[in-house]
């Protein structure tokens, strides 16, 4: 990882930091408790991969740097909303995310519940709020948006995660699973990026696609290698939880070793697809290597 890379994404990092902060309402605000919360789940933490991905697709495109803030900032309200929700009790029931108490644990059950719904709100209201958006063009990122959120995307994935508990997957069943549960919003982020500036022809936008194809799959499998190998204070949640719960991974179904060669093999589709662009998609590729290479 070079270190020009490390200092883009630490900048990114911390401009996204100030950014959702000033999106959320202050924890003063009444209801105090909920503000707090929602603060709590979305601030201080988090590798904000999504986000990443949002700015490094804009500038293939030249977008505006205001329209980048908002879409980062929307693509990782949903991602932190679905978080809250899945570590509570009635889902995958985790005490620990980013290496601090979950929000159920740290406030209650009912006030995760409507962090997760508030969060999921005020993400297409900062959408639908930044006004530099031509209309046409805003109306399609929200579309896009909530299509990648809902039951065709990241909750339909979801879905079939808790459905799937138990039960012995095929890899074209898992790989489908997952390609809503996580690819669902990673494809969402690059292309919201991408729209974010000038139009794209359809030769680029297949390159795009095969691109958030390869990293939201291999995201997925880098998730289940370090599940099954990482320590709960290297990860910053609770490790060992999906052999624990019985749930089908990659490495449950491949093995360990082959499924660290087929996160290294979509490691290499992910910049393949990248080749329209040239040396323009350095930013996307390096994301890329972080995705597979990441320790946690």
């Amino acid at each position: 990882m070079s270190a020009q890379f490390q200092d883009w994404m630490k900048s990114i990092q911390a401009g996204m930091e100030a950014d959702m902060s000033a999106c959320l309402p202050a924890a003063d605000v009444v209801p105090t408790k909920l503000h707090a919360a929602m603060r709590y789940a979305l601030l201080g933490g988090g590798k904000r991969v999504r986000p990443l991905l949002v700015y490094a697709a804009g500038a293939l495109t030249g977008a505006d740097a205001r329209i980048l803030s908002r879409a980062a900032a929307a693509v990782e309200m949903i991602h932190a909303y679905s978080l809250v929700h899945d570590d509570m009790p009635c889902m995958d029931d985790d005490e620990l995310r980013r290496g601090k108490p979950t929000v159920h644990v740290a406030y209650d059950e009912a006030t995760a519940l409507l962090v997760g719904d508030a969060l999921q709100a005020q993400a297409f209201n900062v959408l639908a709020d930044a006004d530099s958006i031509p209309p046409a063009r805003q109306v399609a990122m929200l579309r896009l948006l909530a299509q990648a959120a809902g039951s065709a995307g990241m909750c339909g994935g979801q879905a079939i995660d808790l459905d799937s508990v138990g039960l012995a997957l095929t890899l074209e069943q898992l790989e489908r699973m997952h390609q809503l549960k996580t690819g669902a919003l990673l494809r969402a982020s690059v292309v919201l990026g991408a729209l974010a500036g000038r139009d794209l022809d359809e030769a680029e936008l297949r390159a795009l696609h095969d691109y958030s194809r390869a990293i939201g799959l291999a995201f997925q499998v880098v998730d289940d290698v370090l599940d099954a190998t990482a320590d709960s204070a290297t990860l910053g949640k609770t490790a060992g939880k999906d052999a624990a719960d019985n749930k089908p991974t990659y490495v449950s179904i491949l093995g360990l070793e082959p499924s660290v060669a087929l996160a290294e093999r979509l490691r290499q589709d992910a910049h393949a697809a990248l080749a329209p662009f040239g040396d323009n998609a350095l930013r996307l590729r390096e994301l890329a290597d972080l995705i597979v290479q990441r320790k946690a």
